[in-house]
């Protein structure tokens, strides 16, 4: 395989130009773009395009690259998709790269695009519809040759999937530098994306798919997990969800974690999923114990799993909205907690499918008739939200899970919105606001690791290490009743991650870890690397979905109260200051979950090789990468946030962050306005 691999060195393959291999029909493919471009907007795509290639291919590759826009609303280049390897994670080893730092990032990259991993792996789509690693094949193979020759003397700019080159820097400096989405404020519409989009000049890069940290829905698992059990004690007052009916919608990247978490928390799940080869790839990975499209069968057995009291994880082959009216009838089955995390980031491509027709028809028409599938779509968001009230007025307890439900419910003028609030809040919380905002708040977030020899025995080793390091931390004196409990949940997690075969792809772990955690595990991963106790490097990384890694007001900061919510200074300063203190790469990307314009989001990823460098970088790193977003949320008025960063300023006397005075509401209530 290492002779295979040396490939990646060469770059673009245009002498001789390869075959064509066709659209990979093993795989799901992205559905079709609407096209709204000029003609002088459409050439100008088809120029863009060409400049990757030598002049005497232009004639050739012009007319393909014309039919490709034509037919999809983008062009990928199709024609240099690699077939001579098979596209996942290998071995560190056996990248062929002058810097090691640089070799990680590839094995990174290809795990993005592993078909097991990929949602549409042909069209360089990670997760979530349009989370996209680069915007064309052509992209990769650049990239692939750059990282596989450059030195740790070099630093390589990603302009949106573009690689704009390998420019001098010093060893100190990262690797990679991305950027996804990066446009002027007032040009961050949908509709600007997709133009721009078409014409290969920017990208949607989610949040790890064009930061090329992903790991697979394993990624989200956890969170979800801990979501679960969170609303469990907030609404239901239990600590465990056995016998408690959890529904939803969702079975791709990131929402096929949702049927594994909850299993997990012993609830019992039903998620709907319009995609046919979603549920089958989620039902063969063992993250769905079982499948209908019946739906008077899928109630008869969930009526047994609530008498059994058994975890039972159902997925609903069927549109969410036909799903959740179905429940309204059934007086005799309680749900007990509800959400949804369909991609309404992206609502008329594909993010979301209308109840009136069926899957094929619905990709036929957000193509060829955009207009009455927009329609389509915000009938049923009305039909939806009216389903969710009804439900509710029964006792569900309901949260967006970040996907926008609740905005684009809100312009499709359902009734979501909160009265007396001038239309500014929704009478539904978004579960940062209500669940995880307090979690962020005390350090908190989703700290990841890949092992890069790819040997699942050095993951049982992290597993260990990580286990042993939560119950050192755990048993200090001091640690306030908060933090204990959160030590706990991720205490059971690391203690089951193995056994739940969580793996999709590259050997990788998630684990909610607050500041102190993630350094310390940073440090015993790097001395476990130096010692040979671990066979290969590590690498760290992050969601960007974290204390401090995203802006997004209805989202990752919708429970900052003095009005910030709309600012994004916390994630710019977060990626700038990971990129002195020592990342391996850096990214931030307009978009993440929530859609195109409404947040900006970033994160990073850093290598451990065992030496001592390392070890100082990811020390100084891991400190300002967690501390920053704590200093910001004990501004907003955060209570925890506020005791959070306090206790880390006792910790470390080089920490000085501001800290707000209280005022008094009877003075503000008492002037005279």
């Amino acid at each position: 395989m290492k002779d295979l691999l040396l490939s990646l060195s060469k770059g673009i393959p245009f002498d001789p130009l390869p075959e064509h291999p066709g659209l990979d029909l093993t795989v799901p493919h992205a559905p079709g773009r609407p096209i709204n471009l000029t003609l002088n907007e459409k050439k100008l795509a088809i120029k863009n395009s060409l400049r990757y290639f030598p002049n005497s291919l232009h004639s050739i590759l012009a007319n393909e690259f014309l039919e490709e826009l034509n037919k999809y609303g983008h062009i990928y280049m199709y024609r240099f998709r690699p077939t001579h390897y098979e596209m996942r994670a290998y071995p560190i080893e056996e990248y062929p790269a002058k810097s090691r730092q640089a070799a990680s990032i590839m094995l990174m990259i290809m795990n993005n695009l592993d078909r097991e991993v990929a949602q549409f792996p042909n069209e360089l789509v990670t997760y979530g519809g349009n989370g996209s690693v680069f915007q064309n094949w052509a992209q990769y193979h650049l990239t692939m040759k750059y990282l596989s020759e450059m030195t740790e003397q070099q630093t390589l700019t990603m302009y949106s999937g573009h690689p704009m080159g390998l420019f001098p820097s010093n060893e100190s400096s990262p690797r990679v530098i991305v950027t996804n989405g990066m446009v002027i404020p007032n040009y961050s519409s949908h509709k600007d994306y997709e133009r721009m989009y078409a014409q290969g000049v920017t990208q949607y890069g989610q949040m790890t798919a064009g930061s090329y940290c992903y790991i697979g829905p394993q990624g989200i698992v956890h969170g979800t997990t801990i979501t679960l059990l969170n609303a469990g004690r907030k609404y239901l007052g239990v600590e465990s969800l056995i016998g408690k009916v959890f529904v939803s919608s969702g079975l791709g990247g990131m929402s096929g974690a949702q049927t594994k978490a909850a299993y997990i928390c012993g609830a019992i799940c039903i998620v709907a999923e319009v995609s046919p080869a979603a549920v089958k790839k989620r039902h063969a990975q063992n993250w769905v114990m079982e499948v209908y499209s019946d739906l008077n069968e899928l109630f008869a057995r969930v009526r047994v799993a609530i008498k059994d009291k058994k975890p039972l994880s159902i997925a609903y082959q069927g549109n969410v909205v036909t799903l959740w009216e179905k429940l309204v009838e059934e007086k005799d089955i309680t749900v007990d907690l509800g959400s949804d995390q369909t991609s309404l980031h992206n609502p008329f491509n594909g993010g979301y499918y209308p109840v009136q027709c069926s899957f094929e028809e619905s990709n036929r028409l957000m193509v060829q008739e955009p207009a009455k599938f927009k329609e389509m779509v915000q009938e049923t968001l009305r039909r939806h939200t009216t389903a969710i009230n009804a439900l509710s007025a029964r006792g569900m307890k309901f949260w967006d899970y970040g996907n926008s439900f609740l905005l684009e419910a809100s312009r499709a003028k359902a009734d979501i919105i909160k009265p007396g609030t001038d239309g500014k809040e929704f009478i539904y919380p978004s579960y940062v606001q209500d669940i995880m905002g307090d979690i962020f708040s005390l350090g908190f977030g989703p700290f990841r690791w890949v092992c890069t020899s790819g040997d699942p025995k050095d993951l049982e080793i992290t597993d260990r290490i990580a286990k042993e390091l939560i119950e050192k931390l755990r048993s200090q004196p001091g640690v306030p009743k908060n933090v204990q409990q959160q030590f706990n949940d991720n205490h059971l997690w690391i203690t089951q991650a193995g056994e739940h075969k969580l793996v999709v792809g590259s050997q990788a772990r998630i684990l909610y870890s607050d500041c102190i955690g993630r350094s310390e595990l940073a440090v015993a991963f790097n001395k476990a690397v130096a010692d040979g106790t671990l066979s290969a490097p590590v690498v760290i990384s992050r969601d960007h979905h974290d204390v401090s890694g995203t802006d997004a007001p209805w989202r990752e900061t919708s429970n900052i109260k003095d009005g910030s919510q709309f600012c994004a200074d916390m994630a710019i300063h977060n990626v700038i200051g990971d990129s002195f203190r020592g990342a391996t790469w850096v990214a931030i990307h307009n978009g993440g979950g929530t859609g195109f314009g409404e947040a900006i989001n970033g994160g990073f990823g850093l290598y451990l090789c065992g030496s001592k460098l390392q070890e100082e970088k990811a020390r100084m790193m891991l400190n300002w990468d967690v501390n920053n977003g704590i200093a910001r949320r004990s501004w907003s008025y955060n209570d925890n946030a506020e005791n959070t960063i306090k206790r880390a300023m006792e910790l470390d006397p080089s920490l000085k962050v501001t800290i707000p005075n209280h005022t008094s509401d009877d003075l503000i209530n008492s002037l005279n306005f």
